[in-house]
């Protein structure tokens, strides 16, 4: 049987070899971020195993940023890094063990599909393609990445662009958080097909202004939740700094330029199996408007899409308590406007459940796509 080895040298890739002596018995750790105590994420290559049984023990899970998100979790894999699976996987509270039988003699482990600098740069340029989108360099990234924004409109509308609805898309702030970009994929695909006259309704009634990967260091480095320097960007609103986090400073800098209608802030969420929104209701200046317009929203996006619910979510927060360094408060209190963060299941969704790939990068553009349904509704 050829030597069984464990590599992680390739973007996003993270993980500490203990052993890999025994395929009956590989163990291996949760990497930590770069630069903070913050270790979940993991993606890495399982070399020489194939047709053998394999049994690989993540041995600190249960000391992992959020433990219980390993409660009902299952790894996921691929052969071919474009069909991913969902594999046999326990916790015991300590240990996480997953076990599969590889097909080939190299299999691909991580803790959810991953979306590689290189697919993001292919997605910027796909959507270039089309005659109304125009990409901007807000700058760059501590490790000199492009912080890329894409302004989409239809300039040929009747609407003049003054009076058009600003909607932002930001996604990936916490980059482990792979879903939000596959999310934003799944928004542009159909915000940028003629034929569909949700999406061009909306292109003369708005200008989009998408950033669809808001850490690209991060996702690059195999972090779950910091940039470069160690920073959570979704605590970096209220104060940011081109030193520590300059991707948040940059897109902050553009919206207090254009102005924000309407914001969407795409996340993944560890623990709950759902897919959800929260608002900003913990604002001191929280409106009746705003709390009207997301009462419409979020009704809907239920009656359009069935994946969306508002039964399982974080509940609501007490008036005056809001955190106003996350990006949903701080735009709806700077603005005065709708602003959602968008949770996405590491896991499955619950209700709706695929024993195969649980919640995977194909769902999450699915659910990116009919999130125009409820824009038109409140545009």
């Amino acid at each position: 049987m050829p030597q069984i080895s464990i590599s992680s040298q390739f973007d996003s890739g993270a993980v500490d070899v203990i052993s890999v002596a025994d395929a009956r018995d590989i163990q291996v750790n949760i990497r930590k971020d770069n630069a903070s105590d913050f270790a979940q994420w993991f993606h890495f290559a399982l070399h020489g195993a194939a047709q053998v049984p394999v049994v690989v023990r993540f041995m600190n899970a249960g000391q992992c940023a959020y433990p219980d998100g390993w409660e009902g979790y299952q790894v996921v894999a691929s052969h071919d890094r474009q069909n991913w699976f969902r594999i046999d996987t326990q916790f015991d509270g300590q240990v996480m063990t997953a076990r599969l039988t590889p097909e080939t003699q190299c299999v691909y482990l991580a803790y959810f599909e991953p979306y590689s600098y290189e697919q993001h740069l292919d997605l910027l340029g796909s959507a270039c393609a089309s005659s109304h989108v125009t990409q901007v360099r807000l700058g760059s990234t501590l490790d000199g990445r492009d912080m890329s924004l894409l302004r989409i409109t239809d300039a040929a509308a009747p609407v003049p662009e003054a009076e058009r609805k600003k909607v932002w898309l930001i996604a990936r702030q916490h980059p482990g958080e792979t879903m939000a970009e596959w999310f934003a994929e799944g928004f542009l695909e159909r915000l940028l097909d003629a034929d569909d006259s949700v999406s061009r309704v909306l292109l003369q009634r708005c200008v989009f202004y998408v950033v669809p990967n808001m850490n690209p260091d991060g996702g690059a480095r195999g972090n779950l939740r910091t940039n470069a320097a160690g920073a959570n960007l979704n605590r970096e609103w209220q104060a940011p700094s081109l030193q520590r986090s300059p991707e948040v400073f940059l897109v902050r800098q553009k919206m207090l330029a254009v102005g924000v209608d309407l914001c969407l802030d795409a996340h993944g969420d560890e623990g709950l199996p759902y897919n959800f929104v929260v608002g900003s209701e913990g604002n001191p200046a929280y409106s009746e408007r705003q709390a009207g317009l997301e009462s419409d929203f979020k009704a809907a996006w239920m009656a359009t899409c069935p994946d969306f619910q508002d039964q399982y979510n974080y509940g609501r927060c007490e008036p005056g308590k809001g955190n106003p360094t996350l990006a949903t408060n701080w735009v709806a209190q700077q603005f005065g406007c709708l602003a959602l963060t968008i949770e996405m299941p590491f896991k499955d969704n619950a209700q709706h459940p695929d024993a195969a790939t649980g919640w995977s990068g194909e769902r999450s553009k699915k659910l990116g796509a009919s999130v125009l349904q409820p824009l038109l509704a409140v545009v």
